[in-house]
């Protein structure tokens, strides 16, 4: 099968997503995809690059990995405070397998469908490594994006969900919370529950102390983190304690929420209901350090994030 053939076979469903009414004026099947700006928003773009083997385990399901190549790149939007739209694929395979473009491309317009996206164009190309790149483009009212860079002091940090879960089903595949690990839900309603609430924003894909830590370098201030108000699921807290800190602050693929809020936006963001958990762990310092505290006593933890070419 040739790449216009698999273009054609998967990745050309003509559904169109609800968010996509008046926006997209032309999508997959020619050069370039066409679309036409809300009035008042600016472009958020996006893109994230999964490789085989680093980025997810090597017998992943294919579905689990279109889902996930997907849902990564909305949880950037999500951050910004935007309303995702559409997205671009770029896929780089070794050889043709039916079934698995079938599976791959399921999970892929699943997600997509969810989260009310649609794929509107993109390449697909021959290559030694199973490689996939996905775009993502949404939109935002005019001069209301939040950024990495609002932190001020006396902000409460809050995330959401629970954290380290899918570290912890890295080391344990097979295990229940597998689905933290190859399903991850990006948290785009809350993402733009928060815009003129939040002061800013990051979504946590490698580990919580090193996404904050760019918050915090960002906005130029500190931070301290109260560890016993980590928000750790059931299954984790049969871990050693020092072992659910380091799943929790330095696991990755959280793909939940890190942000900043002043204690007024927060009582407000209460007052709201919301389609996910938030807990408040912490708040804004004046000293340019990220504390860890338990009990009113200091704790001196080195965890590092995930880094590419360490």
């Amino acid at each position: 099968m040739a790449e216009f053939s698999i273009i054609d076979h998967y990745f050309n469903r003509q559904t169109i997503a609800s968010s996509d009414v008046n926006i997209v004026d032309l999508g997959v099947g020619d050069d370039s995809a066409v679309l036409t700006p809300p009035p008042q928003q600016q472009l958020v773009i996006c893109t994230d690059t999964l490789i085989a083997g680093r980025h997810f385990p090597l017998n992943t399901s294919p579905h689990a990995i279109g889902w996930k190549s997907v849902a990564v790149n909305l949880s950037d939007i999500a951050a910004m405070g935007a309303k995702p739209q559409s997205i671009l694929l770029a896929l780089s395979l070794a050889q043709i397998d039916h079934d698995w473009l079938t599976g791959f491309s399921q999970g892929l317009y699943d997600c997509c469908d969810q989260f009310g996206v649609s794929l509107i164009g993109g390449d697909t190309t021959q290559s030694p490594h199973l490689t996939i790149s996905v775009t993502a483009l949404g939109w935002i009212e005019t001069g209301h994006a939040i950024t990495r860079s609002g932190a001020q002091v006396g902000d409460y940090i809050c995330v959401s969900g629970t954290l380290g879960d899918a570290a912890y089903a890295l080391h344990n595949l097979g295990h229940p919370l597998q689905q933290r690990l190859d399903y991850p839900t990006p948290r785009c309603s809350l993402g733009q529950q928060l815009k003129g609430l939040a002061s800013s924003m990051i979504d946590i894909s490698d580990g919580l102390a090193q996404d904050l830590g760019h918050i915090l370098k960002a906005s130029q201030v500190g931070a301290q983190i109260q560890l016993d108000q980590l928000p750790i699921s059931e299954t984790l807290r049969i871990l050693p304690q020092e072992k659910q800190w380091q799943h929790a602050l330095a696991g990755g693929d959280d793909y939940e929420l890190c942000f900043t809020i002043n204690p007024q936006n927060y009582k407000k963001l209460l007052q709201q209901q919301s389609d996910v958990n938030i807990t408040n762990i912490g708040q804004i310092t004046q000293q340019s350090a990220l504390t860890f505290v338990q009990n009113g006593v200091d704790h001196l933890l080195q965890f590092n994030g995930y880094q590419h070419f360490a």
